[in-house]
């Protein structure tokens, strides 16, 4: 079994709602605001972001796009876009379950959308090729979740049929997409439950 990991949210911090407002708290006071401009901004990551992430524009120009969509000024933006990748820290409950699946003897491997700039911050800065045998960035390979492009070239980079693939992401498009292809896959909410959920399939031990 090749097990397969999406990054943003699962293996690194990523909650919208959260940092925007510490990036933006003369805009944002709760974190229901910050949901809602977060749907903005990301547009559910499709959108202007959605083309930043599969590698079809770049930073200065996902500013200027999400600017003129929504009259936010340009230098606020910027600021926000320029903060991400520092935002994207790793989860240590999740680099725990990492470690014991390698310990395990599981093949590990990504599957991230991750627009090219912060995955070569994240490939920089931590120690990716410790913790898997392979990935995919969507910026780097020009195709994103959840179309079905990105997972057949998953297939052929990671060298595995789609039934001997388990993802693990948190959002359930990507998860039924993978589903959809045959893989194995399960929804991600936190390390603890992720875990229970392996040893439930009998990939680790109690």
């Amino acid at each position: 079994m090749k097990i397969v990991f999406d990054f943003g949210g699962v293996v690194f911090r990523w909650h919208p709602a959260s940092f925007l407002a510490r990036i933006w708290p003369q805009r944002i006071e709760t974190l229901e605001q910050g949901a809602q401009v977060a749907a903005q901004f990301f547009q559910n990551y499709g959108g202007d972001w959605g083309m930043f992430d599969q590698g079809l524009i770049g930073a200065d120009e996902v500013v200027c796009r999400i600017s003129a969509r929504t009259g936010w000024p340009r230098g606020e933006v910027e600021a926000v876009v320029r903060a991400v990748p520092d935002e994207l820290m790793p989860i240590p409950a999740t680099v725990v379950l990492i470690r014991d699946l390698r310990a395990a003897g599981h093949s590990l491997h990504f599957l991230s959308n991750m627009p090219e700039p912060f995955a070569d911050h994240l490939s920089a800065t931590y120690p990716l090729t410790e913790w898997f045998e392979s990935g995919l960035f969507s910026g780097r390979v020009k195709q994103i979740k959840p179309d079905a492009e990105i997972f057949g070239l998953a297939e052929r980079h990671f060298n595995a049929a789609p039934q001997d693939l388990l993802f693990i992401d948190d959002h359930p498009v990507n998860v039924e997409a993978a589903l959809s292809r045959d893989w194995q896959s399960f929804l991600f909410t936190d390390a603890a439950s992720a875990r229970r959920e392996l040893i439930s399939r009998r990939l680790l031990n109690a």
